[in-house]
Parts: C-alpha cells; structure tokens; sequence
C-alpha cells in the first residue's frame, strides 16, 4: 500500500498513548442509538462488484469498508447491521467473496465488503488478485472515512490479521477492530480475547483505540456499531 490521503479528523493518527475502549454492550446515547438505527432501516442497495480497480465507481458518499481473513463474517455484519438476510452473499466456505462488493445505504453511505485475506479455497493466483485489489482500493480512496477489520473472536489475531495491521500503519489509513461471533465462545474467553488484542492494539499507531464487540446472530454490539458508523454518513442523501 502507499500513502493513504487522509480526510478530517477521522484519519488524524495521534502519537500520544489512548486507553483502549470496549463497544458493545454499553449504550451510546438516545439521541446517536436512533440516529443509527434510522440511517440502517433505510433501503440499502447494491451498486456493483468491482474484480479491478478501474471499476471503481466514482466518488460520491462516505465508504465504510469491512476487511478481515477468509470466513471471518464480513457478509453476516453487513447483514446484521442493515437488518437483512441475504444483501450480502454468506458462506461457510472461505473465500467465497471474490470482489470488492459496493452497497448505497439510504444514498448517505456506501458500505464495501472486501475480499477475505488468508487462507481460501481457491487457486493461489486468484487470491493474490484479490489481495493486490484490496491494497488498490485502500492505496488513496478519499471516499474512505473508516476500515473495519473484522476478528473473529475464537482465534484472536493472527499473523495475517498484524501483517495487514502493520501495512495499514505505514500507510496512514485508520482503521478500527471488530470482534465477531462472541455468542460462540464462553465470557471467560472472550475477556482473556479482549485483554491480548487491547494490548496489541497499543503497537499500532493507525488503530483506533476503540474495539466493537459484536456478534451477528444475536445481534450483541450492532446497535453501538449503528451509533458509530452512522456519525460518518452524510447529513443529508445526496442524489
């Protein structure tokens, strides 16, 4: 990746040390949780699938992109977070996400799925057209105000998932960690989970202090992460 041009405050990397914060079962208040929820009850649809970067469609509305290794549960957030089943394809196999898929929430935000990172089954060529697409779309998009990269819960992070963390560090592009399917482990284990990526997060300077807690199939944290998100969408749809 090369440098990432960055846009307001939400790409300012802060030197100084942060404690870390927790998103999940705490509330945000009144006021954001309705804003959220109104901005994901709007129709949401898809725009197109992009397999190369000259297809990316022009810019317009704020992107929110969701990164994180094959079979993390990229598509089931999407799907939980806009309250549908089946906008964005799931799979138990990996890699089933291909390309970098574009979806207009309420022409005020464009959420992208990208394609998994790390194992899938698929030809080694393909993966690394999907992998060199994903550092096409993050190497300058000015459309981008925040990466996801999601973590599945089970595993905590991996090499891959720093690998990927210490690129976005170098190249200035601000991102945000989501712990996913916390309803498949006990609490005891997502705590020891929670404390270990908390004190990795302090390593890298282009992370955001604050990590979701979510699970997409008892909906844990998605209202919080509806609150957050919708604080980057447009005041008004455009179009």
């Amino acid at each position: 990746m090369g440098n990432h041009e960055t846009n307001g405050s939400e790409h300012q990397i802060d030197d100084a040390p942060t404690p870390m914060t927790v998103l999940g079962d705490d509330k945000p208040d009144a006021a954001l949780l309705e804003s959220g929820r109104m901005l994901f009850a709007q129709s949401c649809d898809f725009v197109i699938s992009v397999a190369r970067i000259e297809q990316l469609p022009p810019p317009g509305l704020p992107e929110i992109a969701f990164a994180g290794r094959s079979n993390v549960g990229k598509s089931s957030l999407i799907n939980a977070l806009t309250g549908r089943k089946t906008l964005a394809r799931t799979s138990n196999t990996p890699g089933r996400t291909q390309q970098i898929n574009f979806f207009d929430l309420g022409c005020r935000l464009m959420l992208v799925d990208l394609p998994g990172f790390g194992y899938a089954r698929a030809p080694r060529k393909e993966v690394a057209e999907w992998t060199r697409l994903i550092h096409l779309y993050l190497k300058g998009r000015v459309d981008l105000r925040r990466l996801c990269l999601l973590i599945d819960s089970r595993h905590g992070l991996k090499e891959n998932d720093l690998a990927v963390m210490r690129e976005l560090d170098k190249a200035a592009v601000v991102y945000q960690l989501a712990l996913t399917k916390v309803d498949k482990i006990k609490t005891a284990q997502l705590e020891k989970t929670i404390l270990a990526v908390t004190q990795k997060l302090k390593e890298h300077p282009a992370a955001m202090p604050a990590i979701h807690v979510t699970s997409a199939a008892k909906g844990r944290g998605i209202e919080t992460m509806r609150a957050e998100l919708a604080q980057l969408a447009t005041a008004e749809p455009l179009g």
